[in-house]
């Protein structure tokens, strides 16, 4: 599976779900259909694709969307959501990540407490397990266990040592949301649709 089809897959999955958890039951299913070698293979770009959004840049829009702090594994959940927006919501987010104010899943969000945003919240962390639930399927390990986690895992990474993964922090320089000035320079329009004084 090269990165044209990973995206592929992504955008029918979006053509052919609504949500969260349908969207990866479709994923699960369409997975589970095909080789063995597929299904390692749509991690290795999942990870390729999450890897790309590691930058301190976008760290700060997702700081900024939460209220003025993001954790660690929120920014990993965050960056998975963002591959859920589609390919060219991505890739406009990781070339400018303000662009992010523009999506309608964003939009929606913008005046409501984050108490209350539930299903809407910007991540998407089950979307890093379904290649495992699917090569559990295909492996006859329906709940994929650890024995079936290390076989996958080892899998991908096998994968992956010839596309060389290896950056250790995100990319680009850590700076803090929290500074107005430097945040409405950096990410205008995000600033103003997500106050830090408010919308706790």
């Amino acid at each position: 599976m090269d990165i044209d089809s990973f995206w592929e897959l992504i955008e029918e999955c979006r053509r052919q779900a609504q949500g969260r958890d349908e969207r990866l039951a479709w994923l699960r299913g369409e997975l589970s259909r095909r080789p063995l070698a597929e299904v390692v293979q749509f991690q290795v770009r999942l990870d390729e694709v999450t890897d790309e959004a590691f930058t301190w840049d976008l760290w700060a829009a997702a700081d900024r969307i939460f209220g003025g702090w993001c954790s660690d594994d929120g920014f990993c959940y965050f960056g998975l959501w963002m591959v859920g927006l589609g390919r060219a919501a991505f890739s406009r987010a990781v070339a400018d990540p303000d662009a992010l104010a523009a999506t309608p899943e964003v939009q929606r969000l913008v005046g409501r407490p984050r108490e209350v945003w539930n299903d809407d919240w910007p991540e998407w962390e089950s979307l890093d397990y379904v290649a495992m639930k699917a090569y559990g399927t295909l492996t006859a390990v329906d709940d994929c266990d650890d024995d079936c986690d290390d076989e996958f895992n080892e899998a991908v990474e096998a994968a992956e040592q010839h596309g060389g993964r290896g950056r250790s922090g995100p990319l680009g320089e850590r700076w803090d949301v929290r500074r107005e000035d430097e945040a409405a320079r950096k990410l205008p329009r995000l600033s103003a649709m997500f106050p830090l004084r408010s919308l706790t």
